[in-house]
């Protein structure tokens, strides 16, 4: 009796012991094609690079009219067509990959111009705000900085849709 006590109260320990242990579950099957740690590193690093590449109205409108200069709107079609920076070409977000940058800018050296939702207000239906940590300009520049673009920069202020020198244009 003393045996079975002593077993019993050694199986009751041990059964406390593992329900205290968390069970962790498999780890997930990797996936080649999905890098957390690089796309944490490489949009650190074009941060880092974004910020002496934010321009204000007037040197947007500037570098726009120079021969070889690109502007690019990453909003959805949709949202392109209602409004958007007049002679900018758009390419939605979920669209950018290699190829289709390839297509639209051949040369990494081009001088690529964006622009997104959050640079506007008083236009909420072509201009819809995302919070300023989701905005697409942020997106947008990390990813042209991975596909090797460097010659990129950035509308840095909220203007008025209504009151903006930047002509704005509906269609394509």
């Amino acid at each position: 009796m003393k045996n079975s006590l002593g077993t019993m109260t050694l199986m009751l320990a041990c059964g406390i012991a593992s329900a205290q242990t968390p069970v962790r579950a498999p780890a997930p099957p990797a996936n080649p094609r999905i890098d957390a740690q690089a796309f944490m590193a490489v949009t650190f690093e074009a941060m880092k690079f974004r910020e002496q590449r934010r321009i204000d109205e007037s040197e947007f409108m500037r570098m726009s009219r120079e021969r070889g200069t690109l502007v690019l709107d990453a909003r959805s079609a949709e949202k392109f067509r209602e409004l958007h920076v007049d002679g900018a070409l758009n390419l939605s977000f979920p669209d950018i990959t290699e190829e289709s940058l390839n297509r639209l800018i051949p040369d990494k050296n081009t001088r690529v111009l964006i622009y997104c939702n959050n640079n506007f207000v008083n236009n909420e239906r072509a201009f819809p705000s995302k919070l300023p940590s989701a905005s697409l300009n942020l997106s947008t520049f990390a990813a042209l900085y991975n596909y090797g673009y460097r010659n990129v920069y950035e509308l840095a202020p909220l203007l008025d849709a209504k009151r903006t020198r930047l002509a704005l244009v509906s269609g394509r």
